[in-house]
């Protein structure tokens, strides 16, 4: 795999082949408007399949906000996922696993992506993880996981293309299969 750096816009680009570049993709703090954003590529049930579900705008009003502050405090949140032309397609990013869920990694960064139904099956996600692993490595964690219901073909898949190996399998909440993956990213 081919890996450069777009100077003028400082994007990575990864090539895959030498006919199928993936996308370009932009990650930005999240605004109070991109609750809205979220809201409404993420208020469909195929996306949500595995998340429990739609949700409510207030829920992604108290997500945006919590992720500046992670930003501001970190250096990295759950960044605001936009395609070439600017438009938001989804989210990607890391965060520190919350003591509240009460079950799996509390205290690792995990590392995540979710996208609107229309950015599926185009490199998004991919490129994304991309993206958000070399801003990871500035900012820097040693490492990171991605906790994934074991049923998420798609994001297993990326997890797994991203060179993340499977450190355990687990029943999550209700006992759904879950999936903790893990990936280097410095030496400790």
């Amino acid at each position: 795999m081919q890996r450069e750096r777009s100077r003028s816009e400082g994007l990575p680009t990864v090539t895959i082949s030498p006919t199928r570049p993936l996308p370009v993709v932009q990650l930005r703090v999240p605004t109070d408007e991109d609750a809205h954003a979220w809201y409404r590529v993420f208020n469909d049930r195929d996306v949500m399949e595995f998340l429990g579900g739609p949700a409510e705008l207030s829920r992604y009003e108290e997500l945006t906000a919590r992720q500046r502050l992670h930003d501001a405090r970190l250096g990295f949140c759950l960044w605001t996922l936009l395609d070439a032309d600017g438009e938001v397609i989804g989210f990607t990013g890391a965060q520190p696993w919350p003591a509240e869920k009460g079950w799996g990694p509390v205290g690792e960064i995990e590392i995540g992506w979710r996208l609107g139904r229309a950015a599926w099956g185009r490199g998004y996600a991919y490129a994304a993880a991309l993206a958000t692993v070399d801003r990871l490595r500035e900012a820097g964690p040693a490492h990171v996981v991605a906790m994934i219901d074991a049923r998420n073909d798609r994001s297993v898949a990326v997890a797994e293309r991203l060179g993340m190996t499977l450190a355990e399998e687990f029943p999550g909440p209700a006992g759904v299969p879950s999936r903790r993956y893990e990936l280097t990213l410095r030496d400790e």
